[in-house]
């Protein structure tokens, strides 16, 4: 079992109460838009748990010299696709359905739109997450995270973490 702690859209700031969620965590998950250039990844890094994670449109050199653009990967037999602008079931970004048809995960995550989302694709029968932002820069009202296991190929225990309202 892998205890697994999903953030996307964190713009170069990890709070504490973010940084207490790691340290209960097997496994963090990032979804794109880091920011702040090696600092983020390396604050998460440092905490010696297995990082994941994809750029974002807002992401320099150094987070792409580390992070691919999508990131495709099995965890405990759970087939997992990381993007940053995927879209959603309904709406996908351009030419996103077709690379779900293709590489048939069981798991398909993305960030950027800073709006949590949990759904079934009940075509394509995918689940889709979006953890929202963690950051305290963007558009959003909230700051939310998703928490969940994974054993045996299911997702187990799905939590949203609600970070609060995102500070002006």
């Amino acid at each position: 079992m892998k205890k697994i702690l999903l953030i996307s859209d964190t713009h170069g700031v990890l709070l504490a109460d973010v940084m207490k969620h790691v340290a209960e965590a097997d496994e963090v998950w990032h979804a794109g838009d880091w920011g702040g250039g090696k600092e983020a990844f390396s604050l998460l890094e440092d905490t010696g748990k297995t990082i994941r994670g994809v750029y974002g449109n807002i992401d320099g050199t150094f987070i792409r010299s580390v992070c691919p653009e999508n990131l495709f990967f099995v965890c405990e037999g759970l087939k997992v696709w990381i993007t940053h602008i995927g879209g959603y079931p309904g709406r996908y970004a351009k030419g996103i359905k077709q690379q779900l048809v293709q590489h048939k995960p069981d798991l398909f995550i993305c960030g950027h739109s800073h709006i949590l989302k949990v759904q079934r694709d009940p075509e394509l029968k995918v689940m889709h997450f979006n953890p929202g932002a963690a950051g305290v820069h963007g558009f959003h009202k909230f700051r939310t995270m998703l928490r969940f296991e994974i054993e045996n190929a299911k997702i187990q225990n799905l939590v949203v973490i609600d970070l609060g309202l995102r500070a002006e």
